[in-house]
């Protein structure tokens, strides 16, 4: 369906609305839909970087948070991503992917060589402290094994 309204030429493929302003690539990522996110893409006229009307969620983020690691290469493979982009709460891709437990995620963003590790979310939260709250070793391991991490660090309570 969507390479059928790509071809009719007449859709606006960066349409930014609908629940917290966001547009077709947002939605597609969220949901890990890979072949749909290779489409919006290739047509090179969509924000990869929007996040939303409310400054929550760009579509790596979305991506990173579901898990969904072929559609976050799609998006990193652009070159355009900005991938420690800080949404809603100050959460970062590598934030939520470490959250949810997403190792090949958090891998793939860790190769990238260009996200802060122990960047805090606005509650003083860390990557390593989610994935630790998460009872997500492996994802603690892969933060540890950087060596750029605060194993100390307190968040806003404490």
């Amino acid at each position: 369906m969507v390479k059928l309204l790509l071809k009719m030429g007449k859709v606006n493929v960066d349409l930014k609305g609908g629940h917290n302003g966001q547009m077709p690539l947002s939605w597609a990522a969220g949901g890990g839909h890979e072949a749909v996110v290779k489409l919006l893409l290739e047509t090179g006229k969509v924000d990869v970087n929007w996040k939303g009307g409310h400054g929550r969620r760009t579509p790596l983020s979305w991506a990173a948070w579901g898990g969904h690691e072929a559609v976050v290469k799609l998006l990193l493979k652009t070159g355009n991503v900005d991938v420690d982009s800080k949404g809603g709460y100050g959460w970062t891709p590598l934030l939520r992917a470490a959250g949810g437990g997403h190792e090949a995620v958090v891998k793939l963003l860790l190769k990238t060589g260009k996200v802060d590790v122990d960047s805090k979310d606005e509650v003083g939260w860390t990557p390593l402290s989610w994935a630790a709250w998460g009872g997500h070793e492996a994802m603690v391991k892969l933060l540890l094994e950087t060596g750029n991490v605060n194993v100390d660090s307190k968040g806003g309570y404490g």
